[in-house]
């Protein structure tokens, strides 16, 4: 049976991977000392291969988490470690976009690399690479998509419903879902002006009268969405849902889509949200099962 290691604060969705996977799970003990520094203590007699379960979203202090588990779990024997980062931050820096910035995917992908064998993750943010590898070079680099799994929720909660990303950027997603379950779709145009100040161009697609839902592989600021959402009113949307991968909603985010007329919201669980509504564990755990190097 293999072996899954969590942090308390991601215990919940480790029980469902685990379950769904047939492994045994494992929690990381954690202690901040006064001045912020932390102390990890992993469980004794670590098999050959485990699975390491941290979601980077605020991925800061969770970054020198995985290195001081990871490399603890080296010390105790682990020779092959799969990590498991439903959410992968640090993505979107892909390219220097003036002299002297940081290319944080290149530099955090590298880190992970060197961490761990093998790397599963859910729709991570990629532009101009190909594929999940060429962002973090691990032998097994597997990146799954919660598109179809909101795809399937869209299709009986809102049928016969136009699915609209709010940018080229989510095409990729909102192809997938519709595909999936036959909705129609298209994408709108975005010209972003700063983090939170963007104008939304809409498709040439009807839209009086129709119920549309906004997907997305991720909900950050909200303003985006709620730009999109402001649009589609004004053209005569019969309603206007929300459909996120990735449930960040930064501060008042939720509020602001909520001002802008968006009627429900949905999220997979990557991300611990009062808005999940499709769980992604059981393709976690059939991904796990197909790696080679026996995690699960």
């Amino acid at each position: 049976m293999g072996l899954l290691l969590h942090f308390d604060d991601e215990a919940e969705l480790a029980r469902r991977i685990a379950a769904a996977a047939g492994m045994a799970c494992a929690p990381i003990e954690r202690h901040r000392f006064p001045d912020g520094e932390l102390r990890l203590r992993l469980p004794p007699g670590l098999p050959a291969a485990a699975v390491l379960l941290r979601g980077l979203q605020q991925p800061n202090e969770k970054l020198v988490e995985l290195l001081l588990a990871a490399r603890a779990a080296r010390a105790q024997g682990v020779r092959r470690l799969a990590l498991v980062a439903p959410y992968l931050a640090y993505m979107r820096q892909d390219t220097a976009f003036a002299p002297g910035e940081a290319v944080s995917q290149r530099i955090v992908g590298d880190f992970l690399a060197g961490l761990c064998d093998a790397l599963l993750t859910v729709d991570p943010h990629l532009h101009r690479v190909a594929n999940l590898a060429e962002a973090v070079p691990v032998a097994q680099a597997h990146a799954l998509s919660g598109a179809p799994l909101l795809g399937a929720l869209i299709a009986e909660r809102r049928p016969g419903a136009l699915l609209l990303g709010p940018d080229a950027e989510a095409a990729q997603w909102v192809a997938a879902a519709a595909a999936a379950h036959g909705l129609a779709h298209a994408v709108c145009a975005k010209t972003r002006h700063g983090d939170r100040a963007v104008e939304i161009e809409l498709p040439d697609v009807p839209l009086a009268g129709r119920a549309v839902v906004l997907l997305d592989d991720v909900a950050s600021s909200g303003h985006t969405l709620a730009r999109a959402a402001e649009a589609l009113h004004a053209a005569g949307a019969a309603s206007v849902d929300v459909a996120v991968t990735h449930a960040l909603f930064a501060g008042d985010a939720l509020a602001v889509i909520r001002a802008a007329g968006v009627g429900e919201v949905w999220s997979t669980d990557c991300i611990a949200h009062p808005s999940n509504a499709v769980g992604i564990a059981p393709a976690v755990a059939a991904a796990l099962r197909m790696l080679e190097g026996g995690y699960a």
